[in-house]
Parts: C-alpha cells; structure tokens; sequence
C-alpha cells in the first residue's frame, strides 16, 4: 500500500506535510522510548514479530512504517539501555545520540576523503582523544567499527614497521612473534589470524596480581630471537575482558623500548579511566606511550553503536600500512577533491560513515566532565557491588574489583559443577523476568556472573536489589 508520502516518480516524499507529521510522531516515540527507559527492559522476541520482520518489499506509508517501528522495533531492544544492565560490555547511548544521528541522516557524509565538515570534525575527535590519553602532539588515527577492526589496523601498522616491503611481497616465511597477558581479548587473535601472522604465534605470558609477569615477558623474547624469530609487537591491556584489570603500562612501554617492539594497547574500554577521577584515572597511567591504542566510544563513553578509533603516534608509519590512491581518487589542490585527511589512506575502508558526528555532539552537550562524573560513578558501583557481594555468607568474588567489573559467585558453598549450574540459571532467569542482566565467565573453573557496569543510567539502588534479586534465587537453588 502507497500514499502521497511515497507516491512518486522518485524516492522522496510528495507531501512534505505529511512526511513531516510522522517524523514528529517517530521522533516522539523515540523520546519516550528514552525518557521510559527504566521500564522497557530487553524481552523476548515472539514468533509473531520474527515473522513479521519478513522482507515483502511491496512498499507502505511512512504512517504504517512509523507504526510498524514502534510496535515491532522499538520494544525488542539489545537489553543495553536499560539501568540495571551490566551483562558484557555494551555502552548505553546518549540523548545526544539522537540529535546527531538526525543531522548524520540527512547530511548523509561519506567520510572516506575530500574537503568537506565531516571530515574536519573528525579529526578534531582524533585530536581531542590522542591529548586526552596523553599521546604525543600529531597523533594520527581514525575513526572504526570498535576495537576489533583497530587492531588489526594497529597490528598491519606494526607488520609494516619491521617489514616494509610486506605490502608488495608478503611475509613469506618470516617468523613474526607478538605477546600479550594470558586473558587478552579475543580481538588480538582474530588480528593476527587475519594478517596471517597466526596465532600460534602469539606468547601468552602469565600474569602476576593480574599484570603481565615482565621478567617471563623478557626471557620469552629472548628464547624467541635465539629460535630465529622476529619479535615485533608487544599488547598490553587496559582493563581486561574478564575482570577489567590493567597492565603495568609504563613497565610494558620499558620493554618495548628496550627490546625495539611495536607496543599496542587495548584500552577498548578502560582507556576511559584517563577522564575519570582518582583513584580510577591512575590505573591506565602510560598509556600515553604506546605506539597504538584502541578503544571505543560506543562502550564506556556511553555513545552510539558504533564508534571506536585507533590511535597511532606515528602517523607517517599509519599512512604507509594503508595508502593506496588509484587516479580516481586523486586529489586537488581546491574544490571538494581537496582537503586533508583523506581518512581512506588510513584504514581498511573507503566508504565511511560519519561517526564523529555523535562523538563531537556528545562532548559539546554534556562536557568532558560529566563524562568523566559517569565513568568514576560506574567504578564507584562495581565497588558498591562488591560490598554487597561480600556482606553475604556464601558469595564470593572471583578478585578484588578494580575497574568497572565485578565478577562472583552466588553459592560459593557448592561444588565447582552446581556452582557454575546455578550461576548460570540465575543469569538466565533474570533476563527473563527482565529484572537484572548479568553475563557469564569462566574464573576458577566455575561459570560465574559478571557485571560490566558502563552504564550511566545506573544508580545506588538497582545495584542493591540486582544482588538481593541473585541471593534470593540462590537461597532456591
């Protein structure tokens, strides 16, 4: 079915009147959708709406699309902008998001090079963050999907650093080498794979107190050279997956200088720590110094899926792992076939959306500030938690929380099997009942749960009854 709002020869609206009726409409559900979002929990999706999602392609009204949207869409949410969700590490979007994504839509950049705002505006972002975590002045970076794709951007840059020629030959049969912390997220391995270095060739290095062991970092590097390999990169973390602890960074970037390797550091989301207030800010000290850096905006900066970036001290050595500018992309000294960056010379994509625009507005309406008021908050509760978590008789923590993550289980007085039963039908049941989310991990040999707190929406209260909801389930089990 058709009306005058779609009804034409093109693909714009006739009646602009009209069109303009049912943006409002979408754009106040999209309020409310915000404004009442402590009741909307993440809930099943039923059969119904999963059929209904069938593509038919006939065309429709915007009055029947904003109606379908909102009883079909908006309802059936990931879970993660509600307040008491802390399962993963999943950010939970900003009014600010809504704004920009509004003006994103209708300017429509493609982000990939020329000489227009989008582009300016993006390395303002850049410029803003690489100061932020302390990385020297003419830090280069752009603008990714998350953290997965900014490493293997950071890891072709290090492949370059050591092997010039690798774009043109290949590795061949050179024995590259990397090492991170025994817990280092799935991210590096699926760089490496990618690039075809292998992840058999990545040392996983014990950790102590939960940081890399540096004298077992050493004394691999040099079993490796004295084996014929080549040692080239060095992944430190910034709050790790599991349990949200940080490397001694300024002791990796000791190594790496010492031993001439590319040090990395994912800081997906614990390289927030560098806005939050003491003691937090102090945990993500050195960060300063590696060679690159990944993190997302989109977990605990609270912005828009998605957003991450990639940092790069060395933007000469950025722009030889990825330019590549066939005639058809050259540019001009005047005109929209200006400006720079081209961010194309940067990275994997060409076409590229505008992700800055959320960023930038974020940071101009609330203030570093309060962003940085939201990340210690988050800290302050994972605490808080812990202390819940530890004022009843049979729960236990997995480790002392550091971060923003609080990893425990509710019957520490069971078996290791019918603990990690229990966990995880705890978990499971307050998803359901829309209560709580939790996720899960495995630390002692028992599925525990875990809470990730990179939420802003969260206060006092819903950390007391999520763990008061946990023990009385476990009283059940």
């Amino acid at each position: 079915m058709t009306d005058k709002t779609t009804k034409s020869c093109g693909l714009d609206p006739v009646d602009w009147k009209d069109f303009r009726a049912e943006a409002r409409r979408m754009l106040e559900a999209s309020i409310d959708q915000l404004e009442q979002v402590a009741e909307r929990p993440w809930q099943d999706v039923s059969a119904a709406v999963k059929d209904g999602y069938g593509v038919q392609a006939k065309g429709q009204s915007a009055a029947e699309m904003v109606s379908r949207i909102t009883d079909d869409v908006l309802p059936y949410h990931g879970g993660n902008i509600h307040p008491r969700f802390w399962g993963w590490v999943q950010g939970t979007g900003l009014a600010s998001d809504l704004i920009a994504g509004m003006a994103g839509a209708v300017i429509n950049a493609n982000t990939g090079g020329r000489d227009h705002g989008a582009n300016y505006m993006e390395r303002a972002v850049i410029d803003w963050t690489g100061a932020k975590m302390g990385m020297p002045e003419g830090t280069s970076g752009v603008l990714v999907t998350g953290t997965s794709q900014a490493t293997v951007i950071a890891f072709q840059a290090a492949r370059v650093r050591v092997m010039p020629e690798v774009r043109k030959t290949g590795q061949g049969s050179a024995l590259l080498t990397a090492y991170a912390g025994e817990g280092i997220h799935n991210a590096t391995r699926k760089a490496l794979e990618l690039l075809g270095i292998g992840w058999d060739n990545l040392r996983l290095v014990p950790l102590i107190d939960g940081q890399m062991d540096l004298a077992a970092l050493r004394a691999q590097i040099a079993q490796d050279r004295a084996a014929g390999a080549l040692p080239f990169l060095l992944v430190g973390m910034a709050g790790s997956v599991d349990l949200g602890a940080y490397d001694d960074l300024n002791g990796l970037a000791d190594v790496a200088a010492d031993e001439d390797l590319w040090l990395h550091v994912d800081g997906a989301f614990g390289a927030w720590t560098r806005i939050a207030e003491a003691p937090w800010r102090g945990l993500s000290d050195g960060i300063g110094r590696a060679d690159s850096l990944a993190l997302d905006f989109h977990k605990w900066m609270y912005i828009g899926y998605d957003c991450g970036l990639v940092l790069i001290a060395d933007e000469a050595a950025h722009r030889a792992a990825f330019a590549a500018r066939p005639s058809y992309l050259e540019a001009a000294e005047r005109g929209l076939a200006g400006g720079d960056p081209w961010f194309c010379d940067y990275g994997i994509d060409l076409s590229r959306g505008n992700r800055a625009l959320k960023v930038w507005t974020a940071l101009e309406m609330y203030g570093e500030a309060a962003l940085g008021a939201a990340i210690t908050d988050n800290c302050r509760l994972a605490a808080l938690m812990a202390q819940e978590v530890e004022s009843r008789a049979n729960m236990r923590l997995a480790a002392p929380v550091v971060s923003n993550v609080c990893v425990f289980t509710a019957r520490a007085d069971l078996s290791q099997e019918a603990q990690s039963i229990l966990n995880s039908e705890i978990v499971q049941t307050l998803q359901e009942r829309g209560e709580v989310v939790f996720s899960t991990t495995r630390a002692q040999g028992v599925v525990m749960l875990r809470a990730a707190i990179t939420n802003h929406r969260s206060r006092d209260q819903d950390i007391r009854a999520a763990v008061a909801a946990v023990a009385a389930l476990a009283a059940l089990g």
